[in-house]
């Protein structure tokens, strides 16, 4: 069985209670089984290495290792932020596995992968990426939506076939709620998961918050769920300091417990002008680690 998640021994546990709820929900079986380790909740904190675009790259996982996490999540992106980028993964995934293995014995719980590519180039790079996470011991692949605009049909073939792709190596393919792209509505969101047979969300309540359909109710999307990012945010802000913003972790953290999420908490807070950043990312940590 495939696990991700912190070092030691799993064992897989699925309750009486849920076996009707995942039997009848589009995610087979077996990738949704509860993974436990005695004395460890379900539910972790991790970081997002894009929070760290203006660091460099030697000095993120020794900061990270001081501020106590004990896991990541990795960036393969053709641009901007990346660790690796798809096209070098296509091209040497042996060499792009022993960069994302230099982690400081940080465990990776997820991956972002974003390429640039189209056509068939851009499935092959895909497929690369979908075994380094298998190589990695990582479940959860975050994709972007399509922009908005982007025929409805054309989006759930591309997502259909990610998800065959990650499924022959074992992966989940979770997109992104991100405001400026189809899943920016969580009506939206819920049919593209309805749609594709085992597909979920990266969810980001920041997006939900700030973005034109704040204040509905995301109470829908919380069973598509395989990833979360977190920060805290305001109606007209994105991005605030922790604990000024409107972000509910109590009750999100409940939600997602009582649909049987058990995945990363990934902390994705860019730095803020005048703000101690390892500040933040401290308090949020604690934070939600006390509410776990």
């Amino acid at each position: 069985m495939i696990g991700h998640s912190h070092q030691g021994r799993f064992r897989a546990v699925l309750p009486p209670d849920r076996l009707s709820r995942y039997s009848n929900r589009n995610c087979p079986l077996p990738h949704r089984l509860l993974l436990v380790r005695k004395g460890v909740p379900a539910l972790f904190v991790c970081a997002s290495i894009e929070s760290f675009s203006g660091l460099p790259r030697k000095e993120i996982f020794p900061m990270l290792v001081d501020l106590e996490f004990s896991s990541v999540e990795l960036p393969i992106h053709e641009e901007g932020m990346g660790w690796v980028k798809p096209s070098e993964v296509l091209a040497n995934l042996e060499g792009a596995c022993n960069v994302c293995r230099e982690t400081n014995r940080l465990t990776v719980a997820a991956v972002s992968v974003d390429s640039t590519a189209v056509g068939d180039l851009y499935y092959e790079q895909f497929a690369a990426c979908c075994k380094l996470a298998k190589a990695l011991k990582v479940v959860p692949l975050i994709v972007p939506a399509a922009e908005l605009g982007t025929p409805f049909n054309a989006e759930i073939e591309r997502l259909r076939e990610l998800v065959r792709v990650a499924a022959f190596e074992g992966c989940l393919v979770a997109i992104k709620t991100q405001i400026g792209c189809m899943t920016e509505d969580p009506s939206t969101a819920t049919v593209l998961c309805d749609n594709v047979k085992g597909l979920g969300l990266s969810l980001d309540p920041s997006h939900y918050v700030a973005g034109p359909w704040q204040g509905r109710d995301i109470t829908k999307v919380i069973e598509y769920v395989f990833h979360v990012r977190l920060r805290d945010s305001t109606k007209s802000e994105f991005n605030v300091r922790v604990g000024q913003g409107e972000i509910d972790y109590g009750k999100l953290i409940s939600q997602l417990s009582h649909a049987g999420y058990d995945r990363a908490l990934a902390i994705d807070m860019p730095p803020l002008e005048d703000q101690d950043h390892r500040a933040e990312l401290r308090k949020l940590r604690l934070l939600l680690e006390s509410l776990l």
